[in-house]
């Protein structure tokens, strides 16, 4: 659309303030930018109001400074995840310390995104490395199909099924950074999540089992058999979920570090092979 004139602005955000919308002028600006017609931005206002998520409306979100395709029905990425990616840049640039360098270490690190959603992790771990042999799987076929359109920017490849048994195994032993943005929230806590998330993102990648970490303790269980000598896993977690995390990590036959960001609010635990 051509640039619109403040009275549109303002009637799409008076609508949008009135179905609840926080930052009604900024979406307003954002649906106004993203239609072609003006039916179109009637449809996507309408859709907005009913509570659909933003993202959703437009297709698209930010995060890590790009834009990620996300589509109907695909887990939004978030801000807070913009830790694992740090850590997971890190972990993939510099070699364990506790380990002599390896000089045949690939020039291209192998990164897998599991329990992908939309790809946006493992893309701006590609972007930000500038060379990485990227993989990226969920069981989720929707988000597989949205992450095939993201991760393919980086000459990625994605694949669906349940966790480790959608990875070629090919990647055995291979694995530099093993980055997993897992669902954790408690099944009993669904409930409680905001709209956009309980009702319009789909249930398996949200529901983290009775305690959050059902499925941390299962990607814990089979990381070792994935990871290169000096990989490492990175999963995701809340500060009060951090101990069961780790606690997995451990279990799981590693060691386990606890990384936390209080501008972001975010917990990362760290794992890594453990030394003879």
């Amino acid at each position: 659309m051509t640039a619109p004139g403040s009275d549109v602005v303002g009637a799409v955000a008076a609508r949008l303030r009135a179905a609840g919308c926080v930052f009604a002028e900024d979406e307003a600006r954002l649906l106004i930018a993203a239609a072609t017609s003006q039916g179109e931005l009637a449809a996507m206002v309408d859709r907005r109001a009913s509570g659909l998520p933003l993202e959703h409306v437009v297709g698209w979100a930010v995060f890590c400074g790009l834009r990620v395709a996300v589509t109907p029905g695909v887990f939004v990425p978030r801000r807070r995840s913009e830790l694992l990616v740090r850590q997971a840049i890190g972990a993939a640039r510099d070699p364990r310390p506790d380990l002599e360098r390896d000089h045949d270490r690939p020039a291209r690190p192998v990164i897998v995104d599991l329990c992908c959603g939309s790809g946006a992790v493992g893309l701006a771990v590609a972007v930000a490395l500038g060379a990485a042999d990227l993989h990226a799987a969920d069981i989720d076929p929707v988000a597989v199909a949205c992450a095939r359109e993201n991760v393919a920017r980086v000459g990625g490849h994605v694949y669906q099924g349940d966790l480790y048994a959608a990875l070629p195994p090919t990647l055995r032993g291979r694995v530099d950074v093993l980055a997993v943005n897992a669902p954790y929230v408690p099944t009993a806590e669904i409930g409680l999540m905001p709209p956009e998330a309980r009702l319009y993102e789909p249930a398996i990648a949200l529901d983290g089992g009775a305690d959050g970490v059902a499925i941390h303790r299962r990607v814990a269980a089979g990381a070792a058999a994935w990871l290169a000598p000096a990989g490492r896993l990175l999963i995701e977690t809340s500060e009060r979920q951090a101990a069961l995390t780790a606690a997995a990590m451990t279990d799981g036959g590693l060691a386990a570090t606890v990384r936390a960001d209080d501008d972001l609010a975010a917990t990362v635990v760290v794992g890594s092979l453990r030394t003879p």
